[in-house]
């Protein structure tokens, strides 16, 4: 079987399109990077939805943080607290349990009967968990910023009669997120990591549609030989923690392209034509 073969076959497996049998002998190096990058379409999607959602809620928990009221200040600092505070894989095991507890006739609000089995299964129950933890710990790092930011620039806005939500959408919110995108951009890398942690949790993957660690696992079982599948995965993450690496500088130049140092200085050409 030639590679652009295998490719057409397993390409797209994790997905459920294509070949459904694995290979089982005569195991060859296209077929675990073809495999393993199947797979990998699920820690992206586990990655990138969590990042999305996450982002969301985590910027208003660490309002929420900055709150001068009492419940509402709170809930965010245990919601924090509790998230940073316990393993994620625990977070993963006490989820499922929970999930698996839910009737499986489904539950009834208002009369509608909702379906919840779904919940048990790693592309919600998974993402679910790894979207709480990754809000809780990027509320902290722009509650962080939030605190951090200069009293020059309120006291600019309060003198151009800038006040209240307008405010913070001009000139709080773009400071904070020029302030913590460095560390953001490290829990983002976290995160993409972290998917790893989905195979080892109960949760089950649909179909064996498993993520990338699921075939290096199966792979290493086949060929005895856990030093090519394993390192292959680290390979595809070190191309995401590049590509994250890339994204985030464009987007860090976009958020700071109003400070002298990030303007480039106009070329100019003087012809010396009198000596």
């Amino acid at each position: 079987m030639s590679c652009m073969q295998t490719i057409a076959d397993y390409g797209l497996r994790s997905i459920g399109i294509g070949e459904r049998l694995l290979p089982k002998s005569d195991i060859t190096l296209c077929q675990e990077f073809v495999l393993i990058g199947s797979g990998l379409i699920w820690n992206i999607y586990f990655g990138v939805m969590a990042l999305l959602c996450g982002f969301v809620l985590a910027n208003a928990i660490a309002l929420a943080k900055a709150s001068r009221h009492f419940l509402v200040r709170k809930p965010a600092e245990w919601f924090i607290f509790i998230f940073r505070g316990s393993p994620l894989f625990i977070q993963f095991f006490l989820a499922y349990e929970a999930f698996v507890l839910l009737p499986r006739g489904g539950i009834e609000i208002f009369g509608i009967t909702t379906e919840v089995s779904w919940l048990s299964k790693a592309f919600a129950g998974a993402l679910i968990v790894l979207f709480l933890n990754t809000a809780a710990y990027s509320a902290e790092i722009f509650y962080g910023a939030l605190r951090s930011i200069p009293k020059g620039d309120l006291e600019a806005a309060d003198a151009y009669g800038i006040s209240g939500w307008n405010r913070f959408r001009r000139v709080q919110w773009p400071t904070m997120l020029r302030l913590a995108w460095p560390s953001y951009t490290n829990e983002a890398i976290f995160l993409f990591h972290a998917t790893t942690l989905v195979f080892f949790s109960g949760f089950p993957a649909f179909q064996q549609q498993g993520d990338a660690l699921y075939y290096a696992s199966y792979f290493a079982d086949k060929t005895f030989n856990p030093f090519i599948p394993y390192p292959i995965v680290g390979f595809y993450f070190i191309l995401i923690t590049l590509t994250l690496i890339a994204i985030s500088g464009v987007i860090n130049r976009r958020l700071n392209r109003h400070l002298p140092s990030n303007t480039r200085a106009k070329l100019k050409y003087r012809p010396q034509i009198i000596r």
